[in-house]
């Protein structure tokens, strides 16, 4: 099954607790938090503080995108305010093996991300620190932007290498994923979407997040 992680990026933050209850309500798997620091990205978003505050208003796993330029000095700070899951960047600047680590070691699932020009195979030393390893379909930092199909090869080359280690490590992808650009994932090999402005602006939120999981 599909699992969907809504990104709340795309709603209201002056009423973020009624996102997160609105994603809940509508069946998501997970709440996808972006987390951009204005040097990796060009967009600010938000730190630990307001996922504490987040926290207590759904029981979903939070899927925390770290979008960091080095972001091993706040894993700490991101583990005790709610994450459950932490995704770095393979393009940052932290210590890569050390950061994953680090994640695990306080009860997290550690995930890495690679950027479009990023190719696969630069993460597959790393799969066997992490549960979940996310494709960017966009360039990071701005919602809205339109899927970049010529990234599902990365998928599938990921999915082979996944395989032939043996490991069980999900695929993500994140950007420009609606009902169809979700069926073009699911046939490369993704198991994991995160959706934004096409579930939020849904008449019928529901049924797509059940569509989708049946991919």
């Amino acid at each position: 099954m599909m699992k969907v992680s809504p990104s709340i990026l795309t709603c209201d933050f002056a009423h973020g607790a009624e996102a997160l209850q609105f994603v809940e309500k509508n069946g998501a798997d997970m709440v996808h938090l972006d987390v951009m620091d204005g040097i990796f990205v060009p967009n600010l978003s938000f730190g630990p503080p307001v996922i504490a505050c987040l926290r207590p208003h759904t029981t979903l796993p939070f899927d925390v995108h770290l979008m960091m330029q080095k972001p091993h000095r706040l894993i700490e700070a991101f583990a005790k305010a709610g994450a459950d899951s932490l995704n770095i960047h393979l393009e940052c600047d932290s210590p890569i093996q050390e950061t994953l680590e680090k994640i695990r070691s306080l009860g997290v699932s550690p995930a890495i991300t690679i950027k479009p020009n990023t190719p696969a195979s630069a993460v597959f030393p790393y799969l066997p620190l992490v549960d979940m390893v996310l494709v960017m379909t966009v360039e990071p930092g701005f919602g809205g932007q339109s899927f970049m199909a010529d990234m599902l090869p990365k998928v599938t080359a990921l999915r082979q290498e996944i395989d032939r280690q043996g490991l069980s490590v999900s695929i993500q992808v994140d950007g420009g994923i609606n009902a169809e650009t979700a069926v073009m994932a699911a046939k490369a090999g993704v198991d994991n979407v995160v959706m934004g402005s096409a579930f939020f602006n849904e008449t019928y939120p529901q049924a797509l997040v059940k569509q989708v999981q049946a991919l």
